[in-house]
């Protein structure tokens, strides 16, 4: 497994008399001056695969021509929506393979369920498509190698992975606090997703797929299931098949500030314990609570998430906390705040702070992180350099695959370590076993 690739984010921050000092501006902003019309092609258009498209076309030159889908009336909702938006019709498709054998595209956005990402990647990536694809990259840990072993025969390709909090500002501006050292040895890094919004995913009986719905392909290489709405569209998110719950889903994004920040790659082990706690009786089969430790060669991370709660840490939703012995730094998609520690002389007094204070900052509410991530993609196609890309595949796939270890924790109910001089768990042959997947249905898995 690659895991290994690392680029650094911000160069620009300095230490100045004790304090941190953090220019304003850390990016220039991008204006594309290259008149190539750049065509886009999306696959999956019911959730974030329509987020990214309408994110796409709004950097100069870049068109968005032809959409595929699997459900007909999503089709049909999306190709009237953009027409009404921008006065042009969009080709349409119900089988990927068409969009990629389409000579017009030179862009596809990957948007469809965890299940499909790594067959419909390595096969963009042989068509010569740039890619988006989005977070987590693929189902299990064997597909992330794939892709990037895929990725790396065609280095001419720009490929960035839908980790989007990387192109955001104030975590440039945090992950800069945490490389400076002003926060200390930093022994534990807390990440977690509290979802309060999410309800008990009622129960439904199995039933034929709506008319439109190419049920067959939607499950392309996942298991033979009948047709239930439970699995298809937004809830694919809570079932085995297709994804890992929370743990891949919004773990993802945190974890991938946390890694990167830390400059940290595999875990030397991993222990997770969890269930359905909040809904047992729902619908779902991924754990609606989780915590999962992490220990790496100088700290530990923790992940934990939980449905129907809005408490978290700190009283975020949802964030990441860098424990340092000077002080934390805690950050959101909110902003950052951070929080001195006290040098304790006594029971009775405290003595002087370990670090000057550093202003809160909140993010400005009108700034589209997913659109400046977008920006980023095309100024690398357009200057045909994959080092400026802020969320690389080798790069981006750090979180996928340590979130899919927690996963893999769970099921086994115990501690497990991974060994770096063969990427596997060793001698854990349960472990290893769920490091992969099979593909059923006649579709055969990318032999890159």
């Amino acid at each position: 497994m690659v895991l290994n690739e690392r680029r650094e984010f911000v160069k620009n921050t300095a230490l100045l008399g004790g304090g941190l000092f953090i220019p304003s501006a850390i990016t220039k902003p991008f204006i594309r001056v290259n008149d190539r019309i750049l065509r886009v092609g999306l696959i999956g258009a019911k959730g974030m695969g329509w987020g990214n498209a309408k994110n796409a076309i709004k950097v100069k030159n870049v068109e968005l021509v032809a959409i595929c889908d699997v459900d007909q009336n999503v089709i049909k909702e999306r190709s009237a929506e953009h027409y009404k938006d921008n006065f042009k019709k969009l080709k349409t498709y119900s089988d990927y393979r068409d969009i990629l054998s389409d000579n017009e595209i030179d862009i596809v956005i990957i948007g469809t369920p965890d299940h499909w990402h790594c067959k419909m990647f390595c096969d963009a990536i042989d068509a010569g498509k740039h890619v988006y694809v989005e977070k987590p990259i693929a189902l299990t840990i064997e597909e992330c190698n794939l892709m990037i072993k895929a990725a790396s025969k065609r280095p001419d390709l720009m490929v960035q992975v839908g980790q989007w909090q990387r192109s955001g500002p104030h975590y440039r501006k945090a992950i800069d606090i945490v490389q400076s050292e002003v926060l200390g040895q930093i022994r534990l890094v807390k990440t977690w997703a509290y979802q309060g919004w999410m309800e008990p995913v009622d129960s439904y009986p199995d039933e034929k797929a709506p008319e439109g719905v190419d049920y067959k392909m939607w499950l392309g290489p996942a298991p033979d299931r009948p047709f239930n709405k439970n699995r298809f569209h937004f809830n694919f998110r809570w079932f085995w098949d297709y994804a890992g719950g929370l743990m891949t889903d919004w773990g993802v994004h945190e974890i991938d500030i946390a890694l990167y920040a830390m400059k940290a790659n595999a875990p030397k082990s991993v222990m997770a314990s969890g269930g359905k706690l909040a809904y047992p009786d729902d619908a779902s089969e991924t754990p609606d609570t989780l915590q999962a430790i992490f220990e790496y060669d100088n700290f530990n991370m923790l992940w934990e998430h939980a449905t129907g709660i809005d408490g978290g840490p700190y009283g975020r939703t949802e964030g990441i906390a860098f424990i340092g012995n000077n002080g934390t730094l805690v950050v959101n998609r909110g902003g950052y705040e951070v929080y001195v520690e006290s040098t304790h002389k006594s029971y009775s007094d405290l003595g002087q702070p370990k670090m000057e204070s550093i202003a809160k900052f909140d993010k400005p509410q009108d700034l589209n992180y997913l659109a400046l991530h977008w920006e980023n993609f095309i100024e690398a196609i357009d200057k045909k350099d994959p080092s400026i890309l802020n969320t690389p595949l080798v790069s981006g796939s750090v979180a996928a695959v340590n979130a899919m270890m927690g996963n893999i924790a769970y099921h086994t109910g115990r501690k497990i370590y991974w060994n770096s001089d063969t990427s596997n768990f060793g001698d854990d042959k349960e472990a290893n076993a769920l490091m992969t997947n099979d593909y059923h249905h006649g579709w055969q898995k990318p032999k890159v």
